[in-house]
């Protein structure tokens, strides 16, 4: 038996509870993994207040992310006593996840821990900073410079805006944050952003094409927001869409792409493929600020994930959670 939260659905309801589980509980998989420490992202909110259907199979141990220590593994690529960390592929969906003590996932999922972090720091980036810097790779890759304009980052209070805006700022881009909570506009600011601006100049329906502003975007928001923030991005600029905070659907023209040849980077963090994942947490092992990252983040422990997800959702979270699976006992 071991601790975590589970999720079970029956004749009684939905609950996400912290309480001992048992090992057959866990899903199929070639390693074993004594979770350290995992995080609350926007996925997990859903998942454990049930407000999404993103759970599809009961029970269910939530949690996208994981940072830990392999104790058990058939699989070559891997050994007892390997530092390794885990983000997307399916657990804490359809895959028991990492809010819990231990967990048996695939080998081809598992990713080496840099060893310039901590499982903590692992954490504290996690699915959220990880996806921030596919952003930022796809802006690059397009050969955008820190001297082409400003970047936009929408949802910047939330944990994929937040490390998008440290790492551009680190790398030398003019970042203007957008958001709907504009009275954090210092704490904004000191992770790099040069301008922040409310989340309402984007967000009401817009022209199909407007004025050019943007070198390039990144977007946690979707709907009128990335229609707006395509519509108002400089010739050749590129966007970059990795969330639906604010809807699914894309209320947009064609214009800016077939006048202004803006491209739109549809950036998919859960099931890409290992030379990427690679090759981001590389980058982020050279150009994450660790004193910014931790003036981010916020550590609780698995009996606060509950409640503190419900928050996350409410829009009352800033930045990243990162939650101490073992809670102070040795690892597993």
């Amino acid at each position: 038996m071991f601790n975590g939260i589970l999720i079970t659905k029956d004749d009684a309801g939905y609950r996400a509870q912290v309480q001992p589980i048992d090992e057959a509980v866990l899903s199929e998989g070639d390693v074993t993994v004594s979770v350290e420490w995992s995080t609350l992202n926007y996925k997990d909110g859903l998942a454990i207040t049930g407000k999404a259907p993103v759970v599809r199979r009961f029970p269910m141990v939530p949690g996208i992310d994981l940072a830990g220590t392999v104790i058990a593994s058939s699989n070559p690529a891997w050994q007892a006593g390997d530092r390794v960390l885990l983000n997307g592929w399916g657990v804490g969906e359809t895959h028991c996840g990492g809010l819990a003590e231990l967990a048996r996932v695939k080998g081809e999922w598992l990713v080496a821990l840099p060893g310039t972090f901590t499982a903590r720091q692992a954490m504290a980036i996690g699915t959220a900073g990880y996806t921030a810097m596919l952003c930022v790779l796809a802006l690059e890759k397009h050969g955008i410079q820190p001297d082409d304009g400003e970047i936009l980052v929408t949802g910047a209070n939330g944990g994929v805006g937040s490390v998008a805006i440290a790492l551009l700022a680190k790398l030398g881009y003019q970042v203007v944050a957008s958001t709907g909570r504009v009275s954090e506009a210092e704490h904004l600011k000191a992770l790099g952003a040069a301008e922040v601006i409310d989340r309402q100049v984007l967000a009401a329906p817009g022209k199909p094409i407007g004025k050019e502003r943007w070198a390039g975007v990144i977007d946690t928001v979707g709907s009128h927001t990335l229609a707006n923030a395509c519509a108002t991005t400089r010739y050749r600029g590129a966007v970059a869409a990795c969330g639906l905070a604010g809807g699914m659907d894309f209320p947009a023209t064609v214009a800016p792409f077939i006048l202004r040849g803006v491209t739109l980077y549809g950036i998919d963090s859960v099931m890409a493929l290992l030379a990427v994942r690679q090759e981001a947490w590389a980058r982020l092992a050279q150009d994450i600020d660790i004193v910014r990252l931790d003036r981010i983040t916020r550590e609780i422990g698995l009996p606060e994930a509950v409640e503190v997800a419900a928050q996350l959702l409410d829009g009352k979270v800033r930045g990243r959670v990162v939650v101490d699976v073992q809670g102070g006992r040795p690892p597993l």
